[in-house]
């Protein structure tokens, strides 16, 4: 199958600048997915503007040289820098420079200073079926199941060329055929109760993204409605344990009005049964602290929090001391919301407040040797080990604020 370009798509690809340059890049990529042709995109989600060496700072500014703006709507992922002042950044020079300058750099290109990972909570929320370029595993999760958009797992670089290009290639999730559930993910022996609670998600997710893997699937069996918080919870750990980029919640996703929907009448190739003893395992997987007897910081906040999070975590410290620092990372978005009297009162409990990026993604927390980590987030838990050097304790935003005010852990043990 080769790739056909329409006439102003070759033109567009034959010039020497920036605008050129992204419009080859995204044809490139499509002979190597194996596509036909490109298709228009309504916007754009950019994750590489994260600084992970010089070369990714070099490419923006290429692109700036050239002329190169983005020609649809572009919001921006996290940077590696708080440009809020929030927090404190141990990231040094010349790292620190060429960080700013390609943060500096994607808004030259016409992005949008969203420097969030939940972009659908900052007001970018594209219409159900229409196609874009989205990056950052949890945000494409988000888009494609929750909003019903279509968009596949556009990395670093491939989104900013999408970007300007408008254009994406036409292959994946874009197709209708290849958004069907294929796998069925079966909770119905799980108790009501659990489902009803904020913990259950990201190991829900987790499990899922570990059992599932880069295939379709639909969850059934759920008998009372998530919030969009649990919803981005779920997907954001499926993610981080498996390719996902696609999940329906029969009676709750906007492509599964129920599970039949969501395979398109056909057999699922597998269905997967979740016991009891399969969510505590789950659970279990995600701490890599083995008993321990104190933490040393909390971190929540992945994806970032939303404003309601934000006013529960309020609420749970109610007016008490943290003993160990709480790191709350959110957007600029939430911020904004977010008036001097409360910050004041969150920032003398003990809360750090972390904006534009997150403490896994940048050097933010204490270099700390056997340092214990607890977190409410799968995606945190996930990647914290290997990021921060920490070991990571799992349990509730009720569980970590508690054990933030004692500096051990404060865990509640769930029936089996």
């Amino acid at each position: 199958m080769s790739l056909a370009l329409t006439a102003e798509e070759r033109a567009t690809a034959a010039g020497n600048d920036g605008a050129a340059m992204a419009m080859r890049i995204v044809a490139d990529a499509a002979r190597l997915m194996g596509a036909d042709r490109l298709i228009p995109i309504q916007s754009a989600h950019i994750d590489g503007a994260l600084y992970h060496g010089d070369s990714g700072t070099h490419f923006a500014e290429k692109l700036v040289a050239g002329g190169a703006r983005v020609v649809v709507r572009s919001t921006l992922n996290v940077g590696a820098l708080d440009l809020m002042g929030c927090s404190r950044v141990r990231l040094e020079e010349p790292a620190r420079g060429m960080a700013r300058r390609m943060m500096e750099a994607y808004r030259t290109l016409g992005c949008e200073a969203t420097w969030t990972c939940a972009p659908y909570q900052a007001g970018h929320r594209p219409e159900k079926g229409s196609d874009v370029a989205w990056g950052e595993s949890n945000a494409v999760v988000f888009c494609n199941s929750v909003l019903g958009a279509r968009t596949n797992r556009y990395g670093d670089f491939l989104d900013i060329a999408c970007a300007i290009a408008g254009r994406a290639p036409d292959y994946g999730l874009h197709q209708p055929e290849n958004r069907l559930a294929r796998v069925v993910f079966d909770v119905s022996a799980l108790p009501s109760w659990l489902l009803g609670a904020e913990i259950a998600w990201p190991v829900l997710g987790s499990l899922y993204g570990r059992q599932v893997g880069e295939a379709v699937g639909v969850v059934s069996g759920i008998d009372v409605q998530p919030g969009e918080d649990s919803l981005k919870a779920f997907g954001a750990a499926a993610a981080s344990t498996g390719a996902v980029g696609l999940f329906h919640i029969a009676g709750v996703t906007p492509e599964a009005p129920d599970l039949g929907s969501a395979l398109g009448g056909a057999e699922p190739d597998e269905v997967i049964a979740v016991t009891p003893a399969m969510f505590a395992d789950a659970k279990a997987r995600l701490s890599t602290a083995e008993r321990p007897a104190r933490i040393d910081a909390v971190a929540i906040g992945s994806p970032h929090l939303s404003a309601d999070e934000l006013a529960r975590l309020e609420a749970l410290i109610a007016g008490r001391k943290l003993a160990v620092p709480l790191y709350a990372c959110t957007g600029r978005h939430v911020l904004a919301g977010l008036n001097a009297l409360r910050r004041t009162a969150l920032e003398n409990a003990g809360v750090v407040l972390v904006a534009d990026t997150c403490v896994v993604v940048t050097p933010i927390l204490p270099d700390l040797d056997g340092g214990v980590l607890m977190t409410n987030s799968g995606k945190f838990a996930q990647y914290a080990p290997g990021n921060t050097g920490y070991a990571v304790l799992y349990g509730s935003l009720e569980e970590c604020v508690n054990s933030a005010a004692l500096g051990k852990p404060m865990l509640t043990e769930i029936p089996r």
